[in-house]
């Protein structure tokens, strides 16, 4: 019966090859996550809530700037590396013309950055921690992600993020000693995010064979286009999770920002377990959707879509039964009222999961690029709307209570439009 089972599962390359990323995936999730969560401890003991908060604010900030240069490529140039894997040229042409914008949009990124930086006294007297946080925006541009996801060759992907984060875990325990130590923080950080992004560059040439060249003007229109309603709708969510951490800091003080970014991070990590399901699904529901077999793949979505709401219905209620003893054993007293918002946000990653199945699995393979991004910028509006007054009067708290009503905003949106876009092709009644 196992014999059978495992058959089921392998008897076809695109299954063997649709497991084997999924692992990879896991793995690096695992990795992701794990790996920053050992640390995680002992930096908010050793650095205390202030100098914790501000590298939270500090890495907030820069996550505009990685969001800006991955314009959206995650997903739109992932889809275009899919559907033309085995045409050699076609997949150079895209990789060259993706990679120029995103130096571009790097290179503006920094410009903008050092504007910001000096133009403003909340960031001016930290200057030197944006700027080696910044290191985190270089490697993320170098890493080509979206390239291996496209060929669906994550082990890549897993194998050098898992090597960069190792290095970064045990370095933080070998130089960050005391208070003083933080600056090593965000500098390890990023030099662990450049050495990985330029490995991986350098394998897409040696290992896939791909040639540099210089694309038409079409063509990078072409990618601009392709990418720009997910950019819009990528670009949004700062403003409904990393903004509530930016309000945060220039509306409060470090300490509110410590204890939302911890609890954020908590919650974070239970949000990261879906990716690689979701991750190793998309080029995958991609090319289903583009053959036209709709019944076929929205029955293997909504399988997916229940075992996850049980899983995760489940794993979140244990976890708000026992955090009360969790987190003042793990952070340490002085984190106690992180406690509260964990609780506020607990079932998020749940809510997270079904937006992502109606949002990134079905809207965008069904070419409704232009609706996912209407969802998340109206939810990032509204998020603007709400953030500054809860976070006045009720500070951290008031964050947590808007990421909640945002992520909820969003499902339901996500939902509502992929059904009338269903019934509107004629796939659902």
């Amino acid at each position: 019966m196992i014999r059978a089972l495992i058959l089921t599962f392998t008897n076809t390359e695109d299954k063997r090859r649709l497991i084997s990323n999924f692992f990879s995936l896991s793995v690096l999730q695992v990795a992701n996550y794990i790996l920053p969560l050992i640390t995680l401890p002992y930096l908010v003991r050793v650095l205390g809530p202030e100098k914790f908060g501000l590298i939270a604010f500090a890495q907030a900030f820069i996550t505009y700037f990685n969001i800006l240069t991955d314009y959206g490529f995650n997903l739109s140039a992932t889809r275009e590396i899919s559907i033309n894997r085995e045409d050699k040229n076609k997949i150079s042409e895209i990789f060259s013309s993706v990679m120029i914008i995103k130096f571009g949009l790097l290179l503006f990124s920094f410009i903008l950055m050092s504007a910001i930086v000096f133009s403003f006294k909340k960031f001016r007297q930290d200057w030197l921690i944006y700027y080696l946080t910044f290191g985190i925006v270089v490697g993320q541009v170098l890493f080509p992600v979206w390239f291996f996801q496209g060929m669906e060759k994550m082990k890549y992907i897993t194998i050098l993020n898992i090597v960069a984060k190792i290095i970064f875990t045990i370095a933080i325990f070998v130089f960050v000693k005391s208070v003083s130590d933080y600056v090593y923080v965000p500098l390890l950080n990023s030099i662990g995010f450049i050495i990985a992004g330029s490995l991986a560059f350098l394998i897409v040439f040696k290992d896939f064979h791909i040639k540099f060249i210089f694309p038409s003007i079409n063509e990078i229109k072409n990618q601009l286009n392709e990418g720009w309603h997910i950019f819009l709708s990528i670009a949004s969510i700062p403003l409904f999770n990393d903004t509530n951490i930016i309000i945060l800091g220039i509306f409060t003080n470090n300490y509110a920002v410590a204890m939302y970014t911890l609890s954020a991070r908590i919650i974070g990590t239970l949000i990261a377990t879906q990716v690689p399901i979701v991750n190793t699904m998309f080029p995958f529901v991609s090319k289903e959707f583009k053959n036209k077999n709709y019944i076929f793949i929205l029955d293997k979505l909504k399988r997916i879509r229940n075992i996850g709401v049980l899983f995760y219905f489940i794993v979140l209620s244990l976890i708000g039964l026992s955090s009360r003893w969790i987190v003042p054993i793990i952070f340490g007293e002085q984190f106690n009222n992180s406690i509260s918002l964990v609780l506020i946000m607990l079932y998020v990653p749940l809510v997270c999961y079904l937006a992502n199945i109606y949002g990134n699995q079905i809207l965008i393979n069904i070419g409704r690029s232009d609706l996912f991004s209407k969802v998340l910028i109206y939810a990032g509006i509204i998020n603007l709307i709400i953030i500054i007054p809860l976070s006045i009067f009720l500070k951290e708290n008031g964050a947590a209570i808007s990421r909640l009503i945002i992520e909820i905003f969003i499902a339901i949106l996500m939902y509502i439009f992929a059904k009338k876009e269903l019934e509107r092709i004629g796939v659902v009644r």
